[in-house]
């Protein structure tokens, strides 16, 4: 028999909101600035710092540079840069955040179905209030349901290790198995399926950002990869990607 999902676990960048290419504008600036410090010579633009980093928090961007470019940075001047970009991603997020299309109508959806919601994100906690406050999306959630790998986890994580998801469900008290996560990036999907949460793979946002060509690209690569239970091109099928999880329960 089919069972009934216990929660509905939401990623927050470009699975929610479309924050993620705002967010590398403003920390790409920052990511220029360590490495021309540390007399690195690469630099990076919005695009690069996406392919390389995308689902990262900057916490991890940074370990993923010093290992990448073989330079080391101190945990002080790792907190102070952490520090700065919270604040200018902050600020654009609250000033230009919108959401991804189709997902309002659909929250009201798992609402009126009775089911309860709650953002897992990696980012950190401001960052993911500052969007879901511009975008109106805050209402369908509490804040002590909205979870963030760098800011409700000590010491901080970040996407594709799970603990998170695992922090979530223990807070939530719920097993993994009883809920569905929905994750647009390799590295998001990944912690889910660690976790052993069912998965949606939302590749939609590619569409929009990139072309049908990178969404086929990511729909392969969540599915094939993270082993995602169900693909979602578009948050109108969201209803009936809920409905195939259930069904496999």
């Amino acid at each position: 028999m089919p069972g009934k999902l216990k929660y509905i676990l939401l990623d927050c960048d470009n699975t929610l909101c479309q924050s993620e290419r705002l967010a590398f504008e403003a920390c790409s600036e920052l990511t220029n600035e360590v490495l021309e410090k540390h007399n690195v010579s690469a630099r990076y633009d919005v695009d690069t710092l996406l392919e390389d980093f995308v689902g990262n928090n900057f916490r991890n961007m940074l370990i993923g540079l010093q290992k990448k470019h073989d330079f080391k940075m101190s945990a002080e001047e790792q907190d102070h840069y952490v520090s700065l970009e919270l604040g200018k991603v902050t600020e654009k997020l609250s000033e230009k955040c919108t959401e991804c299309p189709g997902v309002t109508k659909q929250l009201e959806w798992a609402k009126a179905q009775g089911y309860p919601m709650s953002v897992v994100s990696t980012s950190a906690k401001p960052r993911v209030m500052a969007s879901l406050k511009k975008t109106n999306l805050m209402r369908f959630f509490t804040d002590e349901h909205v979870y963030s790998a760098a800011t409700s986890l000590d010491p901080p994580s970040s996407k594709p290790d799970p603990a998170i998801y695992i922090h979530a469900c223990k807070e939530l008290g719920v097993k993994p198995e009883e809920c569905l996560t929905v994750e647009d990036s390799k590295s998001g999907a990944t912690a889910g399926m660690r976790a052993g949460i069912p998965l949606i793979g939302y590749v939609g946002i590619y569409g929009l950002e990139e072309g049908k060509e990178k969404m086929d690209q990511m729909a392969k690569t969540l599915t094939e990869q993270t082993k995602a239970n169900v693909i979602m091109y578009d948050w109108k099928e969201f209803p009936e990607c809920v409905k195939k999880i259930e069904e496999s329960m």
